[in-house]
């Protein structure tokens, strides 16, 4: 009989609103344990994650799974890069923005049935100013409304899209300086986005054309605009188009300098910190091993999932999250 492998799964138990109970119940159902010896482990604080991932890989586990969010996630992950432990997920987070670009099903079971595959991809992770990233980071109005977003107490959609429209009303774009591959650049602008993943979560797709092993960062620049542009702005930030608006440029990159007038917020997989006036962002190629689906969905734009789907399905995971549903 074939040795088995050492699996670990860490979880949140204060990320997201689902019940931690029935997540670890359809694990113990649904794991093929005569391919996976499993271990549970519970995070007892913030930055636990990223000890537990780390003794994990010291130990040869095949793989650590996040049950969390992209902050439990981004932990896990950071310990995991240049290893041979591989990153497994199952997503229950506000976003899932990781989970979502690896097309790794919101549903647990199915997510669980991801992981008895072992299918194996290696992609590209990013750092900004050495901290190490997934999905996306950036400084402007996005890190703006993560950093008023963890002050606020409450968790989930309807808190953030509460402090997106209070907050927008009164952020006043900054001017930028830019270093690309020996080029400067300056912009006044509302917010820049660098993404590795195409998305933030809950498919709002900052960066649609990213992809997680091309070994470039994806970078979108939103230019200042009125209150009049921001709705149809917000459909093509869900229709995987906002790279055709007039507002946005965009550009690839593997190294970005950003320099401000002042120290301020940035974010990185939606986290926000205090950095100084100087940023760098690099992409660091084929760092991270993760288990993903064998075969992946059909694309939007190659007539999958059309934009009403996408629509009907960010508005049911927010219900859900919010505990408007069952």
């Amino acid at each position: 009989m074939m040795e088995r492998k050492k699996i670990a799964f860490v979880i949140n138990p204060i990320s997201g609103t689902q019940n931690k109970n029935f997540i670890l119940e359809c694990v113990k159902a649904q794991l093929d344990k005569d391919k996976y010896a499993p271990e549970v482990i519970y995070t007892e604080r913030a930055g636990h994650a990223i000890e537990i991932a780390a003794a994990k890989a010291n130990e040869d586990f095949f793989a650590v799974v996040a049950i969390g969010g992209d902050g439990t996630i981004n932990e896990i992950a950071r310990s995991l890069v240049h290893t041979n432990t591989a990153l497994g997920i199952i997503p229950c987070g506000s976003g899932n923005g990781l989970a979502r670009h690896l097309q790794i099903p919101m549903d647990v079971k199915k997510a669980v049935d991801i992981i008895n595959g072992g299918n194996i991809d290696v992609i590209d992770y990013g750092k900004i100013n050495s901290q190490p990233f997934f999905c996306t980071c950036g400084v402007g109005f996005d890190a703006f409304v993560s950093l008023k977003f963890a002050q606020a107490g409450k968790r989930g959609p309807l808190t953030y899209i509460e402090k997106t429209l209070v907050e927008s009303l009164k952020y006043r774009p900054e001017t930028y300086e830019l270093e690309v591959d020996g080029s400067s650049l300056r912009y006044k602008a509302f917010l820049i986005a660098c993404g590795n993943a195409s998305q933030y979560g809950n498919n709002a797709y900052i960066t649609p054309q990213a992809s997680m092993d091309d070994g470039l960062l994806d970078v979108t620049i939103i230019e200042p605009f009125n209150m009049f542009e921001a709705p149809s702005m917000a459909f093509q930030l869900f229709n995987k188009t906002i790279d055709q608006n007039s507002r946005i440029k965009t550009f690839q990159c593997r190294k970005l300098h950003i320099h401000r007038t002042k120290p301020g917020v940035a974010h990185y997989d939606g986290d926000p910190v205090m950095m100084g006036e100087d940023i760098d962002v690099q992409i660091m190629e084929k760092g991270l091993r993760v288990i993903t689906p064998t075969q992946k969905l059909v694309d939007s734009r190659k007539g999958g999932i059309s934009v009403l789907q996408r629509a009907q399905d960010y508005i049911n995971g927010l219900k859900q999250l919010n505990g408007l549903t069952d």
